[in-house]
C-alpha cells in the first residue's frame, strides 16, 4: 500500500512531500526505513525499486523529496544543501515519531535510515546524530566531497570547475541570482558537477519512465556545499547503531578508496562492509540484477536488526 504524506522541515511554510509504503500482508505498526536520494534525486528515482526489498521483509518505507527538489517546497529550485537535506531526514523521523496519524502504522522504536550515493553519507551522519535511528544502510556513499570532486575531475578539469564556481559566487553576491550547472555529462564539451558520461543516459532513461520530476542540474552553489562535506568526523559517534556499508568494487564515482577506510572508522562493532563484486556505481541503478543484490543485502540487514530482535 502507498499513501502520499507531507510534513514541514525547519520552516513550517515549506512542506516535504513523501510516499509511505506499507507491506501488503500483516498489520501495523511496522518498522520503517526512511529513504532519501542522492544528487538531484526525486522520490520516484530508483528508490521505489529498492523499497520493494524492505516491504518483502515486512518493513515499511518512507521515501521523500528534499526541499527544493521534486514535489517538495523550497527555493531556489535544484539547490542541494547537504545540511538541510540531513535536517529533512530527521524531520521525516520527527513526523513518523510524533504525529498521531502514524501511531498505529509505524513502530516508533524501530526506525532505520537508508541512503545512496550523496545520501549514503547523509545516512551515516543521521545515524551518528539521531538516537531514534536504530539501523543504518549506507550504499556507495560520498565520504569527502572535496576529494571526490577533485579526483573525479582531475587536475585540469578541477581548475575549470573551480573557475566557474568562483565566477558564479561573484555574480550571485552582486545580483542575488543563482547560476546552474549540469549534474553530469561529457567533460570534454561542458563543465559539469560530476564528469562521468555514463551517468546522464541512465538518469535520462529513468526520467522518461518513472521519475519525470527529475531535473539534471543543480545550483552552482551546491558544488561549494559538497566541497565542504565530510562524513568522517561523525563516524566515531556511531557507537551502538548497527551499520551496513555497501560498496561497488572499484567505484570511481564516489571513490571506494575513501569508502573502505571510512568503514573502519565507524565505532560500533555491529557493522558490516559488503563489497559488491562485478558491479559499478551506475549499474546499481541500471542493472536490475545488480540492484537486487544490493537491495537484498540492505533488506536482510534491516530485518536482522529491526525485526529479528523482537
Amino acid at each position: 500500500m502507498k499513501r502520499a504524506v507531507e510534513f514541514p522541515s525547519e520552516n513550517p511554510r515549506e512542506l516535504i512531500r513523501a510516499d509511505l509504503f506499507t507491506p501488503d500482508e500483516g498489520k501495523g505498526p511496522w518498522p520503517v526505513i526512511v529513504m532519501g536520494g542522492g544528487w538531484c534525486y526525486v522520490k520516484e528515482l530508483i528508490m521505489p525499486e529498492y523499497a520493494q526489498f524492505f516491504l518483502r521483509e515486512g518493513l515499511a518505507a518512507l521515501i521523500f523529496d528534499y526541499r527544493c527538489l521534486g514535489a517538495s517546497d523550497g527555493e531556489p529550485r535544484q539547490h542541494l544543501d547537504p545540511w538541510k537535506q540531513i535536517a529533512d531526514y530527521r524531520s521525516a523521523v520527527d513526523a513518523l515519531s510524533y504525529l498521531d496519524e502514524y501511531e498505529d502504522v509505524i513502530d516508533r522504536e524501530r526506525i532505520g535510515v537508508w541512503g545512496i550515493s550523496y545520501s549514503g553519507g547523509h545516512a551515516l551522519i543521521v545515524g551518528a546524530l539521531d538516537p531514534r535511528v536504530k539501523c543504518v544502510v549506507s550504499q556507495i556513499p560520498i565520504i569527502e566531497g572535496w576529494y571526490n570532486s577533485m579526483r573525479a575531475h582531475g587536475s585540469v578539469g578541477f581548475r575549470e570547475l573551480t573557475a566557474l564556481v568562483t565566477q558564479e559566487r561573484r555574480q550571485r553576491y552582486l545580483t542575488g541570482r543563482h547560476g546552474t550547472i549540469p549534474h553530469s555529462g561529457d567533460p570534454k564539451t561542458e563543465v559539469v558537477t560530476w564528469p562521468h558520461p555514463e551517468t546522464r543516459p541512465v538518469f535520462m532513461k529513468i526520467k522518461e519512465t518513472t521519475a519525470p520530476r527529475h531535473e539534471h542540474y543543480s545550483t552552482i552553489q551546491s558544488v561549494e556545499h559538497v566541497w565542504a562535506y565530510d562524513v568522517r568526523p561523525f563516524l566515531p559517534r556511531i557507537l551502538d547503531t548497527p551499520t551496513l556499508m555497501i560498496v561497488a568494487e572499484g567505484d570511481d564515482l564516489t571513490m571506494w578508496e575513501r569508502e573502505v577506510p571510512a568503514f573502519g572508522e565507524i565505532a560500533t562493532s555491529k557493522k558490516k562492509l559488503f563489497v559488491q563484486r562485478k558491479s559499478t556505481h551506475m549499474s546499481m541503478y541500471s542493472n536490475l540484477s545488480h540492484l537486487a543484490i544490493a537491495g537484498k543485502e540492505a533488506a536482510d540487514w534491516c530485518r536482522q536488526w529491526l525485526i529479528e530482535p523482537r
